[in-house]
């Protein structure tokens, strides 16, 4: 609220008291919450590994509309996620439940089935006051359609995925080796526009949609972008940006990498993917169609926030962007996901707070960098703390609200990730990595000299103490593993 002060020449009584009053008024006013509840676009990617731009992953990633909004946001350089696999991770998300909490831990496990009356993220909103609408995958391959008001495709379909043009015969490049490979394993270039394209392209439509259209309540709208999930597949362009024969290999690739990695840290890292596709030259084309896929990917991303940016939501909406867990592409002689090795646990995540927020009324400050390390399951409590909204109180994770207001706040929290099964985890401190398996395997790495985890520490009677400190910091109150029916 402005004042407007005009003392005319007649008034001779103390102007000055009214100069004052004015002020007291305007400050009252200025540390009074504001009553109005924001927006939020919930925007995820998946396997997307810190190949862009702004996390220095791979020095050809391209991803300028990522890049944009986290020089507009606060971008978490040090996020990882909850477990290395879609379901656990994005259970984590939408619950606020870590794993060794939930019981969930892996993607052969049913959420409702561990977690039958559990309230996710959209549900909550919308009990709040919010419409709750969302569109792709942002569940383990199911919509979950009581948390919803609106999906696109049906939520009642439990199908989170729009059409897409037909892939044809298959596989396109990467030969079946056996049943043991995942059959979506594979790279093509499609020579379509992306509106015949379909998919994520259809994500971006609808979701634009709801970004354009009059809203009688305030909004949480989750936009799941599939890509760079296999299928590599994506339009011709976008492979067209990255010439094979200029292609640059994994910057973390090295040879002899599982040296001095435990044996159950090397059972983790060597599968038969990698030796299949040497074994068929496929290679450096893998590495090409994933670099595609995330450029396609980034270009949704682009077109949600474009249509934001352009919309008179601008101003009174929260932006999140995540994604669910990395990917390895050959480090650590390993292809896919499931590790507990940075490549595989560390994550994008942007969160762009605009000013007069109920939780934080000055916003982010733009091109803000965060390095504390930081957990997913985080999304829940922070977003409710933003908006003003009570506390979930089965939410385990801190709110990240002191360091979207000071990136450099103290913070005592470290960054957990558990892998497949109880008693397999990765610790992430600022400098420091940990990683922990069930037959008592370790590895010790410090971040800063060695961030491709190359020189396993955990040995080194130099850094006792430190083994020591990261050994303390293990998950109290595990729960076990039960696998559900399918």
């Amino acid at each position: 609220m402005s004042f407007n002060l005009v003392f005319r020449s007649r008034v001779f009584v103390f102007p000055w008291v009214f100069v004052i009053g004015a002020m007291l008024c305007a400050a009252a006013v200025a540390d009074q919450p504001t009553s109005r509840k924001p927006n939020v676009l919930f925007i995820s990617l998946d396997d997307l590994n810190d190949w862009v731009g702004c996390l220095g992953g791979h020095p050809q990633a391209r991803t300028p509309n990522i890049d944009r909004l986290a020089d507009s946001g606060m971008l978490f350089t040090n996020a990882h996620c909850d477990a290395p696999a879609c379901n656990p991770s994005r259970t984590a998300i939408f619950t606020g439940i870590a794993p060794h909490r939930s019981g969930l831990y892996a993607n052969n496990q049913k959420m409702r089935k561990l977690l039958p009356n559990a309230e996710l993220l959209p549900r909550y909103f919308a009990r709040h006051g919010y419409w709750a609408g969302g569109s792709g995958k942002m569940l383990h391959y199911f919509i979950d359609a009581r948390s919803w008001d609106l999906y696109y495709p049906k939520k009642e379909s439990e199908n989170p995925f729009p059409p897409h043009i037909p892939w044809g015969k298959r596989p396109k490049n990467l030969p079946r080796a056996g049943k043991w490979q995942y059959v979506e394993t594979d790279w093509a270039a499609f020579d379509v526009s992306d509106e015949k394209f379909g998919g994520d392209v259809r994500v971006a439509q609808w979701v634009s949609g709801q970004l354009q259209r009059k809203h009688d309540k305030p909004f949480f709208l989750a936009c799941g972008i599939y890509r760079p999930h296999e299928p590599w597949f994506v339009p011709k362009k976008y492979f067209d940006l990255f010439p094979l024969d200029q292609v640059q290999m994994p910057p973390g690739l090295k040879a002899d990498d599982l040296d001095d990695v435990p044996p159950a840290g090397q059972r983790f890292g060597r599968n038969r993917y990698l030796a299949h596709i040497r074994k068929h030259g496929q290679w450096k084309q893998g590495v090409q169609a994933y670099l595609a896929s995330i450029a396609f990917a980034d270009a949704m991303v682009g077109r949600v926030v474009d249509t934001l940016d352009k919309s008179p939501y601008r101003d009174n909406t929260i932006v999140v962007l995540w994604s669910d867990h990395g990917w390895h592409l050959g480090e650590k002689e390993h292809w896919q996901k499931f590790t507990g090795w940075r490549v595989c646990t560390r994550v994008p995540l942007v969160i762009r707070v605009p000013q007069n927020m109920p939780g934080l009324r000055g916003g982010t400050k733009p091109g803000g960098v965060c390095a504390k390390p930081v957990n997913l399951r985080s999304l829940f409590p922070t977003l409710t703390d933003v908006c003003g909204l009570p506390s979930k109180m089965d939410n385990d994770g801190p709110s990240l609200l002191p360091l979207l207001k000071d990136p450099e706040s103290d913070w005592v929290h470290v960054a957990l990730t558990h892998l497949h099964r109880p008693n397999n985890y990765a610790i992430s401190t600022e400098d420091w990595r940990y990683i922990h398996y069930a037959d008592g395997g370790e590895e010790l790495y410090h971040i800063p000299t060695d961030r491709h985890e190359w020189a396993n520490l955990a040995a080194s009677p130099k850094h006792k103490a430190k083994l020591a400190e990261m050994r303390a910091l293990a998950p109290k109150h595990v729960k076990p593993y039960k696998p559900t029916d399918p």
